[in-house]
């Protein structure tokens, strides 16, 4: 059975279109919403094929000194894949951004309205 881990805010439709699918949702925080699990601790025994959430739950504060997503690192060494939820008028700008410029391969940025056919693809459906 595949999980697709979700961070706070990601759509109820899309989750509720996973689960008619049979794909099961873990919720994951980023440390500061207390929403699930930790992200930054996930690792294979969690069995998650796919994590997604908008890009605003995974960049630290801009007075935080971060030179990358650190927030990842743990999806990166599992080699799990992220989908980042961003409108993609906006993926030129967010790929500028300094914390951005060495996005990991695993993580992608992705248009809400191509979140279902993105994820699909990743969890082969």
């Amino acid at each position: 059975m595949k999980i697709v881990g979700y961070l706070e805010g990601t759509d109820g439709v899309f989750l509720t279109r996973l689960a008619a699918k049979g794909v099961d949702t873990l919720p994951l925080g980023n440390g500061a919403d207390n929403h699930g699990k930790y992200v930054g601790f996930v690792d294979h025994s969690d069995s998650i094929s796919l994590v997604i959430g908008y890009l605003h739950k995974v960049l630290p504060l801009s007075r935080h000194s971060a030179t990358r997503l650190e927030l990842l690192q743990a999806c990166q060494i599992n080699r799990i894949p992220v989908l980042l939820i961003v409108p993609s008028e906006l993926h030129a700008d967010v790929k500028k951004l300094d914390i951005m410029r060495d996005l990991p391969e695993n993580v992608q940025l992705v248009d809400p309205a191509e979140v279902m056919a993105r994820a699909g693809k990743v969890l082969g459906f």
